[in-house]
């Protein structure tokens, strides 16, 4: 029996804060036993969300840079630190030269390499050609619009887009996490790739639990966090994600300030002093002591436990396909709230309720689902559960990347 080789670059590590490192982590935890196919994943060895697989419960160490984790082999790559944003980049090149030198030293037939993410377009065309060369192919996650968002600025978005376009054309397939993604994709790709061509897409979303956090109501864990950051269950509003223009944090707490909720706005992310202050200077926050910046929350059942116990959920994403952040929600908490986008309905569809950045448009929502029953909110977590059993659970998701990878 022929093992399918599947090399998976472009997140920082296994398990980590973020979509990718969340995604590759599941994966290889459900392909775990899958005799038909072997992972080997590309690892940040330093720097921001690197993995330490010496301080990794389950990993095996093979040498300084290579250990196997979720029977996957997983390798590691060390970046200059003082590059700026250009490590992403580099990160990207040096671990799909290490994915070719392997290939050839292990004398793999028919590998997969799989990146995610556009990062590296000036370079797709060498990479594309050099996998071909040893008989693989170059599979793709285009990810969201990463050339859309705010934080960049108009040369670097200009650099974003033509990476994408470049990175579509060099891949052999485009797996989309999103339907949204995938239909924009041939929007503005089709008859732009090799020869002419279309690109070749499929659509497989990313997954998540609808299963309870381990921690019960009264975990020590729990209760300590909560009189820590001054919140009681059920009695505030969560939103977790990371602090950037295009999750419309400013919005969700300039409407929330507007409402006349009694519970508290607990925002779970990485914000910076930098950026607290000038939301404080736009919208002076610190004067309504509802809102609270509680950090981030790295324990996953810690902030399993955190969503369940939330009274409702924001989600304020407008870029990117289907976000984990949403997923985690919808499988764990009561009652969302999202913004009115074609990506957030696609996952979510009637299981949630939606707002738009009108002014006063969420902050009227607010009062409404605080007026709601008990067997309201129930109702729509029940939905929401559903959606992720029906379309978004890892099992489904790993068996659908299992049936991709084998098809050739």
């Amino acid at each position: 029996m022929m093992v399918q080789h599947v090399f998976l670059v472009g997140a920082k590590s296994l398990g980590a804060y973020g979509g990718y490192e969340t995604f590759i982590n599941k994966l290889t935890e459900y392909h775990a036993s899958n005799d038909r196919i072997k992972y080997h994943v590309a690892c940040k060895a330093n720097g921001d969300g690197c993995m330490d697989p010496y301080q990794t419960e389950g990993a095996e160490i093979l040498s300084e840079t290579e250990f196997e984790y979720h029977n996957a082999h997983c390798f590691r790559i060390r970046i200059p630190e003082k590059i700026g944003p250009a490590q992403a980049i580099y990160y990207d090149v040096k671990a799909l030269e290490e994915c070719i030198r392997i290939i050839k030293v292990q004398k793999i037939v028919h590998p997969i390499v799989y990146i995610m993410a556009c990062r590296i377009g000036p370079f797709a065309g060498h990479f594309y050609k050099a996998i071909h060369k040893l008989g693989g192919e170059v599979y793709l996650n285009p990810d969201g619009h990463e050339w859309m968002r705010a934080k960049w600025s108009a040369p670097i978005r200009k650099y974003w887009k033509i990476s994408e376009q470049m990175m579509i054309k060099y891949c052999d397939l485009a797996i989309c996490d999103s339907v949204n993604i995938e239909r924009y994709i041939h929007e503005c790709y089709d008859g732009k790739g090799i020869h002419g061509r279309d690109p070749k897409t499929t659509f497989i979303a990313y997954g998540a639990e609808t299963r309870k956090s381990q921690l019960t109501d009264e975990a020590p864990k729990l209760m300590s966090w909560y009189a820590e950051k001054g919140l009681k269950a059920d009695n505030y509003y969560l939103v977790v994600g990371r602090f950037v223009p295009e999750n419309n944090y400013e919005v969700m707490i300039r409407e929330f300030m507007k409402s006349k909720s009694q519970k508290d706005f607990a925002i779970i992310t990485n914000v910076n002093d930098k950026f607290l202050a000038e939301l404080e200077e736009k919208i002076h926050f610190k004067k309504d002591p509802r809102i609270k910046f509680v950090g981030t929350v790295y324990d996953q059942e810690l902030l399993m436990k955190i969503r369940e116990n939330a009274y409702a959920y924001f989600h304020g994403h407008e870029v990117g396909g289907t976000n984990p952040s949403l997923l985690e929600a919808l499988g764990s908490t009561k009652l969302n709230l999202l913004l009115n986008v074609g990506f957030n309905r696609e996952v979510a569809e009637d299981a949630a309720l939606y707002w738009s950045k009108e002014p006063g448009d969420l902050a009227a929502l607010i009062e409404r689902a605080d007026q709601m029953t008990g067997e309201q909110r129930a109702e729509y977590e029940a939905k929401a559960k559903q959606r992720i059993r029906e379309a978004y659970s890892w099992e489904y998701i790993a068996g659908r990347y299992s049936e991709t990878f084998l098809k050739r």
